[in-house]
């Protein structure tokens, strides 16, 4: 059994160990340095065998120069005067060649046949790889030359480039002059020369792959970084973030990523304390019902009373779970209906309806002009909301403002109250879910304010807050007035 057991363990291991050399072999990194390594093989393929047909043209280039300079210094010989007689050299083509063959000494790769009324006449004395002049297929073929005839065949020792020339007089061809060049020994000369260029090439490419490799790792590095660290997070631990080094793509791509985490962290501590601030307030009213009908007796006075207080609290749920869903639909495209609003219109009904909500000092404080696109009914909800916070922390007789404007593209609409004001300390806090801040400002369920901003921020516009302790507090919603 144990014997079973850790061949399976091992075969687990080698297969997960499979698996990953699979992996690093379909990875980026082996990818990348394939196509380089090979783009750059290819190069040096093309540079290589560019650099030698180019060398070979260059080489076929020299041997017909040399053949044309041979064949035109005979001609100006012929045509001039032999040096023994002082005389024109006339029909005697043989004299032409013994004074040719005396003043020219050829290359060591090439080699000069005379021909005479279409026998081999002289030759050059450099030493060739092979005697021409003995090869009977070739000179039956040059001594009948008529015409100038440029060729190459193919003999013993290699091959061989050659231009042949009749030399005519008394109205005939009296002889044929061949300059030939063994062109295999001219590229012999050219191998030195493209074996440096091969393993230069070689070199460029082993470097090159070298350096590919390691350009591939510092470039990938960071990737993988992302990709452990992505890894590594867990929706209850989002600490771990990436080193941001240097200033290039991918440090743009690591501080980007972790600007992401901060959010996501931010948003998922957020939801916690929301979940968790959630079920406390959903906790306390069901531990009040069900302490209560646990004890409940069978005295009528005491099963009103019993039943009024657990009304109270299931009516306080119900509007805690109906906030909640508020606020969760803020965000879904079909939170608002969109239509026309007089702004001076909507400040008269808002002030009207404030007016039958408690007993205070309701006053206008300007009233904007002008027609903006909202959600009429969800603006009169937030400034009810705040209305109603404002009756919260005053008393009856007191003073409260409700105004409007309208400035440039936005419309504002504004909350006034004398009331205890908020500490500068607590003044974004008391905009979170189920913040009441420190008691001065309580907010009944703690989400009338995350629902005014929740509406706000849903037509692309905010909240903002001016107060002081003591001083009061003036909440000013301010809107678009056109929506995109």
């Amino acid at each position: 059994m144990t014997t079973e057991t850790t061949t399976t363990t091992a075969t687990t291991v080698t297969t997960t160990d499979a698996a990953r050399g699979a992996r690093r072999l379909r990875g980026l990194r082996t990818r990348f340095l394939l196509a380089y390594v090979g783009l750059l093989t290819l190069a040096t393929l093309a540079s290589v065998l560019v650099g030698r047909e180019v060398l070979r043209a260059q080489l076929h280039d020299r041997i017909e120069q040399d053949l044309r300079q041979e064949v035109t210094e005979l001609r100006r010989l012929a045509r001039g005067i032999d040096p023994a007689t002082a005389r024109r050299f006339g029909p005697r083509v043989d004299r032409v060649f013994r004074v040719f063959l005396q003043r020219n000494v050829p290359a060591a790769s090439e080699a000069f046949v005379t021909f005479v009324d279409g026998r081999p006449f002289l030759r050059s004395r450099a030493v060739v790889p092979y005697r021409l002049d003995r090869d009977t297929r070739l000179t039956a073929r040059w001594g009948r030359l008529e015409a100038p005839e440029r060729g190459r065949v193919e003999t013993p020792a290699g091959t061989v480039e050659y231009l042949g020339v009749p030399l005519r007089a008394g109205g005939r061809t009296r002889g044929v002059f061949v300059v030939a060049q063994f062109s295999d020994r001219l590229e012999a000369q050219l191998r030195p020369a493209l074996n440096a260029v091969g393993g230069v090439a070689l070199a460029v490419l082993l470097f090159g792959s070298l350096l590919a490799w390691r350009l591939a790792e510092g470039v990938l590095r960071p990737v993988r970084s992302v990709t452990g660290t992505a890894r590594e997070i867990s929706e209850t631990d989002l600490t771990k973030r990436i080193p941001v080094q240097g200033a290039d793509e991918i440090a743009a791509l690591a501080a980007t990523f972790n600007a992401m985490l901060d959010r996501l962290e931010a948003a998922f501590g957020a939801q916690k304390r929301f979940l968790d601030d959630a079920a406390h307030e959903l906790r306390t009213p069901v531990t009040i019902i069900r302490g209560h009908l646990e004890l409940l007796g069978d005295d009528p006075q005491e099963r009103r009373e019993t039943v009024e207080l657990v009304t109270d609290e299931l009516d306080r749920m119900a509007r805690l779970v109906n906030e909640l869903l508020l606020i969760a639909k803020a965000e879904r495209p079909d939170f608002l209906r969109l239509e026309t609003v007089d702004v001076g219109d909507l400040t008269e009904e808002l002030l009207a309806k404030a007016r039958a909500m408690a007993p205070r000092e309701w006053r206008p404080a300007g009233t904007g002009r002008g027609v903006m696109v909202a959600d009429r009914q969800r603006v009169t909800q937030a400034i009810v909301q705040l209305a109603d916070n404002a009756i919260r922390h005053t008393r009856n007789g007191d003073a409260i403002e409700i105004g409007s404007a309208v400035a440039g593209d936005e419309a504002r609409f504004w909350v006034r109250d004398q009331g205890d004001g908020i500490p500068l300390d607590q003044q974004e806090a008391i905009f979170e879910r189920f913040a009441r801040g420190d008691g001065t400002r309580a907010d009944g369920s703690g989400l009338g304010l995350a629902i005014v901003r929740a509406i706000a921020a849903a037509h692309g516009g905010r909240v903002e807050l001016d107060s002081r302790p003591g001083q009061g507090a003036t909440f000013t919603v301010i809107i678009p007035m056109d929506q995109p």
